[in-house]
């Protein structure tokens, strides 16, 4: 995805501003036809394609929004909707100058101002307690806990396609340290588990119609990370390989070193450099839900800092690249939380220090959290983890032949037919924890 570090020529950026989008096609489509340099070539063919991700983002046109916003926000009106239209609080884009609203509009509102979170009715709050009482056990001096987990994730397709084969990757508990013993409980294909170190699929195939189902039921222990640190022992370390640029997201733009530099100050300790970036971040970017990281064409760590707010993946990619700017070499890890009610996709982050070695860090838990809590997820991680994947925008095996839907992670599994991609608006996913027991 190196291409995206290319600016899209200014008239086609004029045109989508304005939400032109067919508009902006027809000159994307004219520029194709001539001769281009190879990273541009690239950056304009993934631009037809974002802009249909794009527009499947903001699937609510302003009637059907004003009613969602008025059915699930307690005494909401048409009026307030205009008042929240007119201070910029509700997430929408202009196409064929219609306003459209993004799918998780109501949602975001809810973290922009709390007040529209005790309105709001599928507010999740068992959950959190759950959580919370497990980290203040550990922070009272209980030892870590081993769990076994049982899970299992469903993809469905929503329709035919004419096409051949249906190939699909679905995410997969990874081994080592602090998961073990994983074993598939049960799978309704002949599966292949992939070979990469970094990632975990399983790898299936079927016949692309209407209704198709790929499912796995798997199990496995999990160990709460806990850390014990003396900042006065520990020396700096250089792992090259996350110590570099990643683009177009891992960039060291002139933004994050000023920024970092200026959190950082002459703090010389790579312990504390990190948890100083960690407090900044916790304390300043504010949690949101993002659109699809597929339909982003700047880097998502300068829109973090651009505009202080990010889901769990960016709080994280923020950290990341962050560390590596100034010097401690940091990594991406991601995959579920999972905890005796549910499971849903999550991100996180390690830095590493001699030593100690990988010492994990999750900002937008710390984040949503105060005093203490907020300082536990600094150094140590609760065991309500699913881990699949250890490094960002890492390839499959076996290897898709197109763009993926989320080209930077896998949390919820990717299909596609010997043809074209199958986004995300044309297969569901479920996740769905069976039981969470303690072993000790």
């Amino acid at each position: 995805m190196e291409f995206l570090s290319v600016l899209l020529p200014e008239e086609i950026r004029r045109e989508e501003s304005a939400g032109n989008f067919e508009i902006a096609k027809k000159i994307i489509e004219e520029r194709l036809s001539k001769k281009l340099p190879l990273l541009l070539r690239k950056r304009l063919e993934y631009e037809l394609e974002r802009i249909k991700r794009v527009i499947k983002n903001y699937p609510y046109d302003e009637k059907a929004a004003r009613s969602v916003f008025e059915k699930s926000i307690k005494d909401g009106s048409w009026d307030e909707f205009d008042l929240l239209l007119q201070n910029g609080m509700l997430d929408y884009i202009l196409i064929d100058k219609k306003r459209f609203f993004e799918k998780r509009f109501l949602q975001n509102l809810t973290f922009k101002d709390e007040s529209y979170a005790k309105r709001y009715e599928n507010v999740r709050g068992n959950v959190r307690e759950i959580v919370n009482k497990r980290i203040l056990e550990i922070l009272d001096g209980d030892v870590p806990r081993s769990y076994r987990v049982s899970a299992e994730i469903s993809l469905t397709l929503k329709r035919d396609f004419d096409a051949e084969i249906l190939r699909c990757w679905l995410p997969f508990p990874k081994a080592g340290y602090p998961i073990e013993s994983v074993k598939i409980i049960e799978c309704d294909h002949e599966c292949r588990l992939s070979s990469n170190s970094e990632n975990t699929t399983l790898y299936m195939e079927d016949k692309p119609k209407a209704g198709k189902r790929f499912t796995v039921r798997f199990e496995y222990n999990i160990t709460e990370q806990i850390s014990f640190v003396d900042p006065s022992k520990v020396l700096n370390s250089r792992i090259s390989k996350y110590l570099k640029e990643v683009p177009p997201h891992i960039v060291f733009s002139p933004y994050v070193k000023n920024i970092t530099s200026e959190i950082i100050g002459k703090e010389e300790n790579p312990y504390f450099k990190a948890k100083k970036i960690y407090e900044w971040i916790t304390e300043n970017i504010k949690y949101s839900y993002m659109h699809a990281y597929s339909t982003y064409d700047t880097s998502l760590v300068d829109f973090a800092l651009s505009n202080l707010k990010g889901d769990c993946g960016v709080q994280a990619l923020t950290f990341i690249t962050m560390c590596r700017s100034c010097g401690i070499p940091a990594r991406w890890e991601s995959g579920w939380f999972t905890n005796p009610i549910d499971a849903s996709p999550h991100d996180w982050a390690y830095f590493y220090v001699k030593p100690y070695g990988w010492i994990p860090v999750d900002p937008s838990f710390g984040g949503s959290r105060e005093g203490k809590l907020r300082g536990f997820y600094f150094g140590n991680l609760d065991a309500f983890r699913m881990i699949a994947n250890e490094n960002f925008m890492v390839d499959f095996d076996p290897p898709k032949k197109f763009v993926r839907s989320d080209p930077y992670d896998n949390q919820e599994g990717e299909i596609e037919t010997e043809k074209a991609n199958i986004y995300y608006d044309d297969f569901e996913t479920k996740l769905n924890v069976i039981s969470f027991q303690k072993l000790n």
